[in-house]
């Protein structure tokens, strides 16, 4: 039955490779498979198909689901409130025409913007404001795109919402999977940094006679950052924090009142609102749903004008709608995981274990003899060979985590890897796909927005997304392993 697992597995593969089959539907019909093998093998019946992979595996990731639904909302509210294309249009105005310090400063207000937002019509949202910008200081096609690909890849490990994921399917707590995303969220913004600058020498655009240190204050501050963030859980810190947001949606409310039936005005602290369930998450350790919901109500507050009812009742369908696919994509992600790993012992299928207490779910009884000589043991065995095997995160390879990435997350950790050890794979690899990859909506479409081949931008960002993998990668390792 292995075999025949092993089989299905390198098909879909195949066939996601070569574009032929969508995540979408290679997912569920890869669970199917390998329920139906193991019901050919006289392992299970048809009704642990329906329930235990079908049903089970539909509702397993419940919470990344409705994460991704409020992050829709979210996302839709910035940009109908106009937070989103202000924000950006006010670095630029800050920076001036300095090459450097606006092409950093923009890399950081998309990564900022995408630690909420997210979807295709986000990025032409941003794009069409930051690519001009970027294209009138006289940057090449490509390092405009890719300024823009490493700020949404790094506000992607910035979003609460897609920390759900690793927490659900890996079993791991909201505190571990945090601290390492701001880990690895850390080395890449460095790692964006370098991109941007060494591209900019390469083309002329910066010179090492014209440097001055004042080139680093906004690199500087973004590390200021990421260290009080990690010092959030101090009392005086949450103080702070939650009497200031506390002030800021007071002010709001009196403002928006006052203001009644006026023309609308954005005022500092609502550029705030994609931060707030981010801070709320890390500082206060408020629950990830609750976390987005007070993130909504505090951009309402803070922007409250007539019609923001309508505003917001419209934010809520259209930000639903458009994270639709992503929640389909999601309900396959739980299936391929009940197939490998065995339902939920609290889902539908729970009535299994208590039949059968003394055994393994078939298939991962089946998988975990095939993988486990594979799976390294020690950290230098960790690091170089996922480092070597990070072109599989690629077009749809098995370590894409838009792919079966997730899928073979389950099967490495059925192989006995260490969960934290999983999540370091996924999440580093996971740069190279949401940075690189050809096969991404928004890589082919900044392509053609710039007028560039979606394979260059591949060549000139692997190297840097490659080398912030491979920190990731050692950062796990220390981690995870003792």
């Amino acid at each position: 039955m292995g075999f025949g697992i092993g089989v299905l597995f390198a098909v879909a593969v195949a066939l996601m490779v070569a574009r032929v089959l969508p995540a979408l539907l290679a997912l569920p019909l890869l669970a199917t498979g390998m329920g139906l093998v193991a019901i050919a093998g006289g392992q299970l019946t048809w009704n642990d198909l329906f329930l235990g992979i079908w049903v089970d595996g539909s509702l397993r990731l419940a919470e990344p689901m409705v994460l991704a639904m409020l992050g829709g909302m979210l996302s839709s509210w910035l940009q109908k409130t106009g937070i989103a294309q202000q924000l950006v249009r006010g670095g630029a105005e800050l920076a001036g025409d300095r090459p450097w310090l606006l092409s950093v400063l923009l890399l950081g207000l998309v990564a900022v913007l995408f630690s909420v937002i997210g979807g295709l019509g986000a990025v032409i949202m941003v794009a069409t404001v930051v690519l001009p910008i970027l294209q009138a200081l006289g940057l090449r096609d490509y390092l405009c795109a890719g300024i823009l690909l490493f700020g949404i890849s790094l506000g992607g490990l910035l979003n609460p919402g897609n920390w759900a994921v690793y927490k659900t399917v890996l079993g791991l707590s909201d505190a571990d999977v945090s601290r390492y995303a701001l880990s690895v969220c850390g080395v890449m913004a460095i790692g964006a940094v370098i991109f941007t600058g060494v591209e900019l020498w390469r083309t002329r655009l910066l010179t090492w006679s014209g440097w001055r240190w004042r080139s680093l204050t906004w690199p500087g501050l973004a590390g200021v950052a990421f260290w009080g963030l990690g010092r959030m859980t101090l009392p005086g810190w949450r103080w702070l924090v939650g009497w200031g947001l506390t002030i800021c949606v007071l002010i709001g409310l009196v403002q928006g009142w006052r203001r009644w039936g006026q023309q609308p005005q954005l005022v500092w602290y609502a550029y705030l609102t994609p931060l707030v369930p981010l801070l709320l998450i890390v500082g206060f350790g408020i629950p990830f749903i609750p976390a987005f919901l007070l993130g909504l109500a505090y951009g309402f507050a803070v922007t409250l004008r007539r019609g923001s009812v309508n505003l917001l009742t419209g934010a809520l369908l259209e930000g639903t709608a458009s994270v639709a696919a992503a929640v389909v994509l999601l309900m396959g992600v739980g299936m391929t995981l009940s197939a490998v790993l065995g339902p939920s012992k609290t889902g539908a299928a729970a009535a299994w274990y208590t039949q059968n207490p003394e055994t393994v779910w078939p298939i991962l009884a089946a998988v975990q003899p095939l993988l486990t000589p594979w799976i390294p043991t020690a950290p230098l065995g960790y690091v170089v060979g996922f480092a070597l095997l990070a072109p599989l995160a690629l077009y749809r390879g098995p370590l894409n985590i838009w792919g079966l990435g997730y899928g073979m997350g389950g099967v490495l950790l059925s192989a006995g890897l260490p969960a934290g050890a999983v999540m370091g794979v996924l999440m580093s690899l996971g740069v190279i796909q949401g940075v690189c990859d050809p096969t991404n909506t928004h890589n082919v479409w900044l392509a053609n927005a710039v007028g560039a081949d979606v394979n260059l931008l591949l060549r000139k960002t692997f190297p840097y997304a490659w080398g912030i993998a491979v920190v990731g990668l050692i950062l796990a390792a220390s981690r995870y392993f003792h």
